[in-house]
């Protein structure tokens, strides 16, 4: 509302209520759909790792034009469209490491509600029925309507998002309620039978699930208008309060490929559509943490170009903080249990990383900048394990436990490190290139020429990489 950044000020000291915008479930996500949940679940994430009790609930508009069209066009019931891609939407979220919700209302079952807040908004004179059984919103009626997205409703004009129609009171008045039609789904109602608009399905499910007033309401940034002002007029004007309904609006930018949105529109779809369009598409070459990953580095408000160029490198990147994960597995299961101070400056200097990491986040959840943090506290532990392993120096186990907890709870708050990705393709080329050159130091070894071996494991030292020889004889390689 305020077009800056504001402190956040619970309505309920400890506690944060979330409503996002979910899908309409009518074909598979596609990438631009995953941006916006993966945002919401680092949310969640966020505040639950600073203790606050969190309620997240997220819509599936599951009464909708497209999903008529796609059930006509198969033959089917409309629900059985709604289920199947529910389901898919739901494999792919777990792929991506996103939580699930803690409720998912449909349309489809919120019917009755929808119906009550329709019929209030007509009782108090912000909505009126058409002889043919359709409900329109009266933005006239509000004298707020605009300060979402800053229009002014005398600067309007019936356009292309807007149905141009003589029945309505102003060109911008929107339907909360549409008579039935032929071939399409439809409930009794005090108007007739029929079917929700669009907005009215959000406000009513909101309101349900998390009452007049609400911590934080969010979607993409295309959701800004109509939608979201619309849920905001007929909310506001159905409670009769103009400071109820969401208290805070975060809105993602949007996914482009090719510099184009990435939508569901089939001129588009065509277009993107070899270069990764669905989710289905992606996840099948790519794991989902690798996804994610490459979603973190941009904060959510900036647009994000897509491609697989960069998905490679985000792939790359995550294996050297596994590198990392592992170094700390080994370390916490070695034998010592020896108290002293070695390590007091790594924890210091690990704190001070990880306040940063919280600034970061703290700060309207920059991840870009709190991946920064991550990255220089993986640097920290790797040079400590390698100071450790290699170097034979006493290992603190206290003070490491403490750090290690530290680039736990980052990993955590941000949903990397929850998947074991394999390496890409030149990954692999690395690991038979290192196949080779320990198989040659091995065989150095085995002939006593100690110089040689010694020469091999340094020259990949000044490269960056650790070797760890171990008791069985075997060979681990690090990058460091």
């Amino acid at each position: 509302m305020t077009k800056k950044k504001e402190i956040f000020y619970p309505l309920q000291k400890g506690e944060v209520s979330i409503y996002c915008c979910g899908i309409t479930p009518y074909s598979d996500p596609h990438i631009g759909n995953a941006r916006p949940f993966i945002f919401w679940d680092i949310v969640r994430r966020y505040f639950k790792q600073n203790d606050y009790r969190v309620v997240y609930i997220q819509n599936f508009t599951d009464v909708d034009d497209k999903i008529i069209a796609a059930a006509n066009e198969e033959g089917v019931d409309w629900k059985k469209i709604s289920d199947r891609y529910i389901a898919t939407y739901f494999e792919a979220m777990d792929a991506l490491n996103v939580k699930h919700a803690d409720t998912y209302p449909r349309v489809s079952e919120t019917m009755d509600d929808i119906i009550t807040v329709i019929q209030g908004l007509i009782d108090k004179g912000f909505a009126y029925k058409l002889d043919n059984g359709d409900v329109f919103f009266s933005v006239e009626k509000d004298p707020n309507y605009g300060k979402l997205s800053g229009r002014k409703l005398e600067d309007m004009q019936a356009g292309a998002r807007v149905d141009i129609d003589n029945r309505k009171h102003h060109p911008m008045d929107f339907a909360l309620w549409k008579s039935s039609k032929p071939g399409e789904p439809s409930w009794d109602s005090p108007f007739g039978k029929g079917r929700p608009g669009w907005h009215i399905e959000c406000s009513t499910m909101s309101l349900k699930y998390l009452g007049e007033k609400f911590d934080f309401h969010g979607g993409g940034s295309d959701l800004i208008f109509p939608h979201h002002e619309n849920e905001i007029a007929q909310s506001q004007c159905y409670i009769g309060d103009e400071h109820s309904f969401a208290q805070y609006w975060l809105h993602n930018g949007f996914i482009t490929i090719n510099n184009e949105k990435a939508s569901k529109s089939t001129e588009k779809a065509s277009t993107v559509k070899n270069n990764f369009f669905t989710l289905k598409d992606i996840l099948a070459k790519y794991p989902g943490e690798v996804v994610r990953f490459f979603m973190l580095g941009t904060h959510y408000r900036s647009p994000l170009d897509f491609s697989e160029e960069r998905l490679k490198e985000a792939q790359k990147s995550l294996a050297r903080l596994q590198t990392t994960k592992d170094y700390i597995k080994t370390l916490l299961a070695r034998p010592e249990k020896i108290s002293t101070n070695l390590a007091q400056t790594f924890r210091d200097h690990a704190r001070m990383i990880y306040q940063d990491f919280c600034d970061a986040m703290d700060d309207d959840f920059n991840t870009a900048l709190a991946l920064a943090s991550v990255f220089a506290l993986s640097k920290e532990i790797n040079v400590y394990y390698q100071n450790v392993v290699l170097e034979k120096e006493i290992y603190d186990p206290a003070n490491f436990e403490h750090v290690a907890g530290l680039f736990t709870k980052m990993t955590n708050m941000l949903g990397i490190l929850e998947q074991e990705v394999e390496l890409p393709e030149d990954g692999q080329l690395a690991n038979n290139l290192m196949d080779l050159i320990i198989g040659l130091r091995q065989e150095a070894r085995a002939k006593k020429n100690w110089e040689l071996a010694d020469e091999i494991r340094d020259a990949l030292k000044e490269l960056g990489i650790a070797l760890e020889d171990m008791p069985n004889g075997d060979v681990h390689w690090k990058r460091i």
